[in-house]
């Protein structure tokens, strides 16, 4: 199930979504965040209160532009992992090795968040930082709201076209043509 916008986003400029679906799975999936934090609020008001509703914000000491950085590289690692564990292809090719997609995806998670979460909290999922954004309804979670947006988009256009169209592509495999086969 996607529950992230950016991973969306990949599949639909990777061509495996099509726009309207695109566009519908991201609606769906901020009003889920939204509905998730104003749960998280209704149940825990201390805790959400204590810890900022659960809202990104750039870390004191980072630059936006270096938060910008981290949500892009971050999605790439994820989206382009997305792509490689479920690539059809890979599981034809490596079919005697079972691979399980939500592990590697998991651990490329784990892995971004371990880098990130000094930097920005991790957002790598626009949905999850809209959603507390929107409850919390903080000045700083709204000044900072476009990093979790463009960040994971880019992030997640390279990785798609990294991905589909450079590994993928038929241009590669056209330089195999030129190789000696002595």
């Amino acid at each position: 199930g996607h529950v992230n916008p950016a991973v969306t986003f990949g599949l639909f400029v990777g061509r495996k979504v099509s726009l309207v679906r695109a566009l519908l799975y991201i609606i769906a999936q901020c009003l889920g965040a939204i509905c998730g934090a104003g749960l998280a609020k209704g149940f825990q008001k201390s805790y959400y209160n204590t810890y900022g509703g659960g809202a990104n914000t750039v870390s004191d000491g980072y630059s936006k532009g270096t938060a910008l950085g981290a949500e892009i590289i971050g999605t790439f690692v994820l989206v382009y992992t997305v792509f490689s564990a479920t690539d059809p292809k890979r599981s034809a090719r490596d079919s005697h090795v079972p691979v399980l997609a939500p592990l590697p995806i998991g651990f490329a998670v784990f892995m971004v968040h371990l880098a990130a979460i000094p930097v920005t909290g991790t957002g790598i999922n626009p949905a999850r930082s809209f959603g507390p954004a929107v409850i919390f309804n903080n000045d700083k979670a709204w000044d900072d709201q476009w990093i979790y947006w463009v960040g994971p988009f880019i992030g997640a256009a390279v990785a798609a076209i990294y991905h589909q169209y450079i590994l993928r592509g038929s241009a590669i495999k056209a330089l195999g043509s030129f190789r000696s086969n002595a």
